[in-house]
């Protein structure tokens, strides 16, 4: 391909994250957190009206020791595509007040807080469960406004709020090559927090439309997976892990539909059906 061809490509920024890396330490929650104002409580022990942007979840093979294993799982925003890759996701699709749009220059879900009136249909719509409902003002601590990132607005009480894949960053990395006179960024120069700030770097990100950055030749790993691939949304985020038992349990298959939907994958491979 053309270098100039591959610079007018639309890109599709997404993730692949290395499940078998992943110590589930929390440490992209608190990135995540610090970059995106997201605010918090004194006590965060009830779950229903906590805001977070990112979860890390634990799941094990349910054996006993000594053949436990345990498995993290980081969730964020899938940022889907819909079934025919043209944006259509369950939460932009349903949004009365165009609140939530795809972007179809990036891939990226926007959420436009003045716009969101908090009746949370796409919180219905979500299967993944990525998006939060602000139930309370913030009540920032004294002088911590100070400490808050100038990129992102802090968000009013009665919106919808979620993952964006740091989008500020793009446009500031965007920003900073216009200016030097450069059409394109390289791939570092556009990192969201959480994937700076992992320790075992098992968090990748970067343009899957582009063969030259890593996700491109990771998400087409064997080990690769999609959280409930079977729903047809599309989710630009990936999953690595050498554990089927892992695998089976993100796509959330039923006991004996795993192997028929095998099946059928190979079969529509190899042409036999549509």
């Amino acid at each position: 391909m053309k270098e100039d061809t591959l610079n007018k490509r639309p890109k599709r920024f997404g993730m692949v994250i290395d499940l078998d890396r992943c110590t589930g330490c929390g440490a992209c929650m608190v990135a995540c957190y610090a970059e995106n104002n997201i605010p918090f409580k004194a006590d965060e022990s009830n779950k229903l009206d906590s805001i977070n942007w990112m979860r890390v979840f634990k799941i094990t093979n349910g054996k006993p020791y000594p053949h436990t294993e345990v498995c993290y799982i980081p969730m964020m925003c899938m940022q889907c595509e819909g079934r025919e890759g043209d944006g259509h996701a369950p939460c932009v699709s349903v949004c009365p007040a165009v609140a939530t749009d795809y972007d179809h220059e990036t891939g990226v879900i926007s959420q436009i807080y003045t716009r969101c009136f908090g009746c949370r249909y796409c919180m219905a719509a979500c299967p993944y469960h990525a998006r939060k409902f602000n139930w309370w003002d913030p009540a920032w601590p004294a002088d911590m406004e100070n400490y808050l990132s100038p990129n992102v607005s802090p968000r009013m009480r009665g919106v919808v709020e979620k993952c964006s894949f740091c989008y500020h960053r793009y446009q500031l990395a965007r920003d900073r090559a216009y200016y030097e006179g450069r059409d394109e960024i390289a791939e570092k120069e556009y990192q969201p927090a959480c994937v700076e700030a992992c320790p075992t770097r098992a968090i990748t990100f970067g343009d899957l439309n582009n063969p030259g950055h890593a996700v491109h030749r990771l998400k087409n790993s064997p080990n690769a997976f999609r959280l409930l691939e079977k729903l047809h949304t599309t989710p630009k985020v990936y999953y690595l892990t050498r554990r089927t038992w892992v695998r089976r349990a993100g796509d959330n298959y039923l006991a004996d539909e795993h192997l028929n939907t095998a099946r059928k994958r190979i079969i529509r491979q190899q042409g036999a059906v549509k």
